[in-house]
């Protein structure tokens, strides 16, 4: 078995415009309307007003999620294999495949990477 590394940083995991593994829906404009566009801070949820300290957990939910996904993809897995091999119900698991994991703690997810043998680390920026 491959051992994947996650790398979670207190400042920004990722430079793209994607919000745990989705891209935003389409910018549709009227003819002739223009819109400025700036640059995001790297968290989604700091963009969409959420304190910086609740932002900061639920992307850190979201990036474990996405690393859990990646890995059940690159073993080729379906969602019951994987919950088997996890020891967890099936339906937990869909909710980390559609990113609802905003009732899961920060614990359990990095619980399931130890179990894929995930490699978690944290580094914190002070």
């Amino acid at each position: 078995m491959m051992t994947s590394m996650l790398i979670v940083s207190s400042v920004s995991v990722s430079n793209d415009d994607r919000c745990c593994g989705q891209w935003p829906a389409p910018l549709i404009m009227k003819k002739g309307t223009r819109k400025s566009l700036s640059q995001g801070s790297g968290n989604i949820f700091i963009d969409l007003g959420f304190e910086p300290h609740e932002a900061a957990v639920m992307l850190l939910r979201c990036e474990l999620a996405e690393a859990l996904r990646k890995w059940i993809d690159r073993d080729g897995l379906t969602q019951e294999e994987a919950a088997r091999l996890w020891g967890i119900a099936p339906p937990r698991l869909s909710q980390i495949a559609r990113n609802k994991v905003d009732k899961l703690s920060l614990e359990y997810l990095v619980g399931l990477c130890a179990k894929a043998g995930v490699v978690v680390i944290v580094k914190t920026a002070a």
